[in-house]
């Protein structure tokens, strides 16, 4: 691959974008796009280069950790990717998803099974169950003070939604669900009735697999 001052105007990636549209950009073309620069030792298309075999290698559990083991990577340009990254999925997710099953959450979910913390999500639905917006509500062991029905339902008071799926997933492995997951799910499931918004399941996710605390007659 030629180094960016060996390429011909036309071919550089910003002035190609500019020509011919992003459609028109390989991987590593629109990540040079994005970091805008390279660092000293290693332009801009090598950076990209590496970055974007990170994602062929693991796309869906990249952290930040991941991105500034990149030679030459500092934490300001490797937050800068996974703003992009989260950006993205926030707006995809959003087109034309359904949520019918547990088994539709996990897919949805499914790199949050790998995740080293705990992580407590909120799906809030329309009336006809379409996705309306998917948000981390927070990271740590899960407990009846940190997952407080306020964190929980304020966004799906104000996204007017229907109705709520939570999920959390078990960094070691397990599925059965632990006493405080079934009162941090029935007390979810009493603010959900004052408030009109029904709490529809409550799924904990793994690398493999998944419960849910509905099929489970736990909700």
């Amino acid at each position: 691959m030629k180094k960016l001052q060996e390429l011909y105007k036309s071919d550089k990636p910003r002035e190609k974008l500019l020509a011919k549209g992003p459609s028109a950009l390989k991987a590593y073309e629109l990540m040079a796009v994005l970091l805008g620069s390279g660092v000293p030792g290693k332009d801009v298309l090598q950076l990209s280069k590496e970055i974007v075999g990170l994602f062929d290698a693991s796309f869906e559990s990249l952290t930040l950790d991941d991105l500034t083991s990149i030679h030459g990577m500092g934490a300001a340009k490797a937050a800068q990717i996974l703003a992009a990254v989260e950006l993205s999925r926030r707006y995809l997710i959003k087109q034309h998803v359904k949520i019918t099953s547990a088994a539709d959450v996990y897919e949805l979910l499914r790199e949050y099974g790998a995740k080293k913390q705990e992580y407590f999500i909120a799906l809030a639905l329309d009336g006809a169950s379409h996705l309306i917006e998917k948000r981390v509500v927070s990271i740590g062991t899960l407990n009846q003070s940190l997952v407080h029905p306020r964190e929980v339902f304020a966004d799906a008071v104000a996204d007017r939604a229907a109705g709520i799926i939570v999920a959390h997933n078990h960094p070691g492995g397990q599925l059965a669900p632990s006493r405080e997951d079934v009162a941090v799910t029935r007390r979810l499931k009493e603010a959900g009735t004052l408030l009109g918004i029904e709490l529809l399941d409550h799924v904990i996710l793994t690398r493999d697999g998944f419960l849910s605390l509905r099929e489970e007659g736990m909700l």
